[in-house]
């Protein structure tokens, strides 16, 4: 029986230092040297200062800014220690009713869209976090944030263009806009 104990105590000890210590060590050093930017947040710097990560979204709320897409992460949304959807299904009427609430807002803040709403723009993602919407959810909202900068819909829309990201590895995924980066590079044009 003490045999047993010895082995059983032994096993727990490698186990702890193989899996519990140098297996994260390691994988921590390979993610800092192969893959940098992205072990440590994907941090977007704008003038010298990190404004955000390229990898979480957040709240924009004023007019003259893009808006990512609708959050369930926290009790405010855009929470990352808080992450995932509704969990609704397609028949929920709290779903159906957010759903009509949201599309309502939009055709209030976008009187000029004459484009159909794309859904990303009423509907959480799987994380609640999502950073990036759909060309088509920027293209909506360019109406709005032209007349609000006082600038062209050809030079948002231009703006939109040039940031859009295709498929990954191109045939991954969607084409996607990046919330920040796109109203980052707003910031810095001159009306």
């Amino acid at each position: 029986m003490l045999k047993f104990v010895a082995t059983s105590l032994r096993m727990t000890i490698v186990t702890i230092v193989l899996l519990g210590l140098l297996y994260p060590l390691a994988m921590t050093g390979f993610a800092q040297i192969l893959f940098a930017y992205q072990a440590n947040g994907s941090f977007v710097i704008h003038n010298g200062e990190p404004v955000g990560s390229a990898i979480i979204g957040q709240r924009w709320t004023k007019p003259q800014y893009f808006y990512g897409r609708p959050s369930a992460a926290g009790t405010n949304g855009y929470d990352p220690t808080a992450t995932g959807g509704t969990n609704l299904g397609p028949s929920s009427k709290k779903l159906i009713a957010a759903t009509r609430a949201a599309i309502a807002a939009l055709k209030r803040e976008n009187p000029d869209a004459t484009l159909p709403i794309p859904m990303d723009l009423v509907t959480s993602s799987a994380s609640g976090i999502d950073p990036d919407i759909s060309p088509q959810a920027a293209y909506y909202q360019a109406p709005r944030v032209a007349k609000a900068r006082g600038m062209s819909l050809a030079r948002v829309d231009a703006l939109i263009a040039r940031h859009v990201d295709g498929r990954t590895f191109g045939f991954l995924g969607e084409p996607r806009v990046n919330v920040l980066r796109l109203n980052l590079a707003l910031d810095d044009l001159r009306p």
